[in-house]
């Protein structure tokens, strides 16, 4: 599970529990510039298969957490429960997308959407 926190102009995604030591990572800190957008990821957390682990844990249908690289992407992933899973799409960072499990999906969507300032991004 992952927590977002939100500042003036940065997104920190803090890796809670026992996932910092199956993601390989505590946090991940990007500037609110670089967040392209966040929406529900459902169908894509349902998948079984997340791209080649590098390092990571993948157990389908259990977690998945870590670096996953698929189509020429690397993408962090930290989802336990689909229905929980958000993807938050970046530039200019080492991640092209985070795609993690939080509490709330909505309102965490809505607090990174008002963060953005309602923004639009081409």
């Amino acid at each position: 599970m992952a927590k977002v926190e939100l500042t003036a102009d940065t997104m920190v995604v803090h890796v809670t529990g026992a996932d910092r030591i199956f993601a390989f990572k505590s946090e991940l800190a990007v500037p609110l510039e670089h967040v392209l957008g966040v929406a529900r990821d459902e169908q894509e957390a349902r998948q079984w298969y997340h791209g080649v682990r590098a390092p990571g844990t993948g157990v389908p249908g259990v977690i998945t957490a870590g670096t996953f690289h698929e189509h020429g992407e690397r993408v962090f992933w930290d989802v336990h429960h689909a229905d929980k899973a958000i993807a938050i799409t970046l530039r200019d960072e080492s991640y092209a997308k985070l795609v993690i499990g939080v509490d709330d999906p909505d309102s965490t969507i809505a607090a990174i959407e008002a963060a953005l300032g309602g923004r639009t991004v081409s």
